[in-house]
């Protein structure tokens, strides 16, 4: 997979998000569409993840965090859950290598522990190779609630000391997953849901939100792109009034 540097045939935009999350919904439903196992629609979203990373870079999108496993999900059909496992140990695999050739820095966020030993080699493996990479930061969310990062949070913060008098929302925030990134501003859900599915509660306080009927394995550069351009259309004002 190459990331190349070609312009966007698409019209600049005057105002870009420097991070976005996407909530990738709708493979199963893409699969039944086409009379095909679920298992077919996971493969076919991983499969559109390369078309994603393209856009991103060609859109001017510094990062990226994609919810590939809620922490819920385990409780889907047991061959379900494991197809969703091997389909995650194949894509490192094949494509780890390129990502880092081609500047992509790959980091998980989520809880590593209740993930089968090998693929916990293979996430730390990928997480440290392609750790300075800095052209595009691709957080890929696996095993992921957004309340358990709270509490892990919080569980760091009494770990290190600190008085609860201390405590500050800059203190929670350099113990989340993602401490060190700014604030995702965009939120882009899939396949006609309007629902946060408990994904970057903290980080998405403020953020934009964009839905799309679209399912997962369809969403293209031109869809990425129409979700640029509503986000560049509105005017945030965090709380306060419009200027």
């Amino acid at each position: 997979m190459s990331l190349d540097n070609s312009k966007s045939d698409f019209p600049p935009l005057p105002a870009h998000p420097q991070h976005v999350g996407l909530i990738m919904d709708g493979n199963g439903r893409w699969a039944k569409q086409r009379g095909l196992p679920r298992l077919a629609g996971h493969r076919a979203g991983v499969e559109n993840l390369r078309r994603v990373l393209h856009a991103a870079v060609e859109l001017e999108v510094p990062i990226l965090t994609l919810y590939a496993f809620s922490t819920e999900n385990w409780s889907r059909p047991h061959e379900e859950v494991q197809g969703l496992l091997s389909l995650l140990r194949e894509s490192l695999k094949k494509e780890v290598d390129e990502l880092h050739k081609n500047g992509v820095q790959l980091r998980h966020i989520g809880r590593l522990e209740p993930l089968p030993n090998d693929l916990k080699q293979q996430i730390r493996a990928a997480t440290e190779l392609t750790q300075h990479n800095n052209r595009l930061i691709a957080n890929i969310a696996f095993n992921y609630s957004g309340r358990a990062e709270l509490v892990d949070a919080v569980q760091r913060i009494v770990a290190t000391g600190i008085s609860a008098e201390q405590v500050t929302e800059a203190t929670i925030a350099q113990h989340l997953y993602t401490a060190g990134l700014p604030d995702v501003d965009l939120i882009i859900r899939t396949s006609g849901e309007m629902r946060m599915s408990n994904f970057l509660l903290w980080q998405g306080a403020y953020a934009e939100y964009h839905g799309t009927p679209i399912y997962w394995p369809d969403f293209d550069k031109a869809a990425f792109y129409q979700a640029l351009v509503e986000y560049s259309q509105r005017q945030r004002r965090f709380g306060g009034l419009q200027q």
